[in-house]
């Protein structure tokens, strides 16, 4: 095993600096690929609750048409 140096040279702290520098850039360009993926899956799935929030109210109106022309036809029968 070798024997850790004593001392740090200039131009060993710079290489350590640009390899820190080097591995912050490449975090950064990965938080930022990871961030665009996210926002296309939620935007995605943001036109999915719009398309099954409109589909639960189209529901919901008929069976409300449905109910109110059972109640229109029965008071109509009675009459």
């Amino acid at each position: 095993m070798e024997r850790a140096r004593g001392t740090w040279t200039d131009e060993r702290l710079d290489d350590l600096s640009r390899r820190v520098d080097d591995g912050f850039r490449r975090v950064d360009h990965d938080l930022r690929e990871l961030r665009s993926e996210m926002n296309a899956g939620f935007d995605a799935l943001s036109v999915r609750f719009d398309t099954l929030h409109r589909l639960i109210v189209q529901v919901s109106g008929a069976m409300i048409i449905a109910v109110i022309a059972t109640l229109v036809s029965v008071l109509a029968t009675r009459v």
